[in-house]
């Protein structure tokens, strides 16, 4: 037993890795209560007292994350019925713009002309503190890559159909695709992955049997095949589950062409990101995988002063 846990400590003989990379989620956004959260809630009229006039999947917003210290970005996407891709993260617009009905039955030339922040309310309706300021801001994923060409992007698919994960590949094929993952349901994941199988992509269903799968058998060091080529979601209160960790767990997942993101708590209501100065606690002194957060603005820069030497 004694040797099981010295093959497995992170501190002997682990290697010295690369540096920590923070993924901004939806880029810089307007944050909202969790209580009472159900599925079909419009979290655009929940949200807190806005503390930055920024709101999520926007250019703007992306560039203010980039600026604070994150280097990658997570974002949305719907098909749409013309061939483009709309960076936006509800099936209907009501919620959050001044549109109605399903964002994949509208044309580029619709959504362009919509009110990205007509929905936003943080006093149940007195007042709408975005409307007005984001008419026109709804980016195609073409824009995105284009304006940020060098930047990490993880690609959030909100659809379940094969064909359409076949038009993204299309329609991103003239893109350096080393910097984009795509992450969604296992429908279009497996599509994706049937078509080209170097590109990176992860569902909740890859996630949960990489994480069984090497919880029962990495104490060999050994890295399952789920495990492999992905970014691996780690759930802060499951981290010291994972034989190796922070160490000898991210050299092994690099060696089998992965990494590790650390995410916030599991709980019942689901994940959260790495949120708060506090939530920094779980984040290792020598990790080098990826913190996921809701908040860039407060957690980059932490996160760089505190790697500054």
């Amino acid at each position: 037993m004694g040797c099981l846990y010295l093959w497995n400590a992170s501190w002997w003989g682990a290697p010295q890795l690369g540096d920590l990379d923070v993924q901004a989620h939806r880029s810089l956004s307007q944050n909202f209560s969790t209580v009472d959260l159900t599925r079909d809630s419009c979290t655009a009229t929940r949200i807190d007292p806005p503390r930055h006039r920024y709101i999520e999947n926007t250019i703007n917003s992306m560039q203010a994350a980039l600026d604070a210290g994150a280097t990658q970005i997570e974002l949305d996407i719907h098909p749409l019925i013309d061939g483009e891709f709309a960076v936006f993260h509800d099936w209907r617009l009501e919620c959050r713009t001044n549109g109605h009905g399903r964002t994949r039955d509208k044309t580029w030339a619709e959504l362009s002309a919509l009110d990205m922040g007509y929905g936003y309310t943080a006093d149940n309706g007195q007042s709408f503190p975005f409307r007005g300021q984001f008419i026109g801001a709804m980016p195609r994923l073409k824009d995105v890559l284009t304006q940020f060409p060098d930047t990490h992007f993880t690609i959030n698919i909100k659809d379940r159909s094969r064909d359409n994960a076949k038009a993204l590949l299309s329609y991103i094929s003239s893109q350096n695709l080393s910097r984009i993952e795509f992450v969604g349901h296992e429908i279009p994941m497996s599509q994706i992955k049937l078509i080209n199988r170097d590109l990176r992509v992860m569902s909740r269903e890859r996630a949960k049997s990489c994480l069984i799968s090497y919880t029962a058998l990495g104490w060999s060091g050994y890295v399952p095949k789920p495990c492999r080529n992905m970014t691996v979601p780690v759930p802060a209160n499951f981290r010291r589950l994972l034989w190796g960790w922070p160490c000898k767990f991210e050299a092994r997942l690099n060696k089998a062409g992965s990494r590790s993101m650390l995410l916030g708590p599991l709980s019942a209501a689901g994940s959260t990101g790495i949120d708060r100065a506090a939530d920094l606690k779980y984040v290792p002194a020598r990790y080098s995988g990826i913190v996921f957060t809701n908040k860039a603005d407060i957690v980059a820069p932490i996160l760089k002063a505190r790697r500054a030497p």
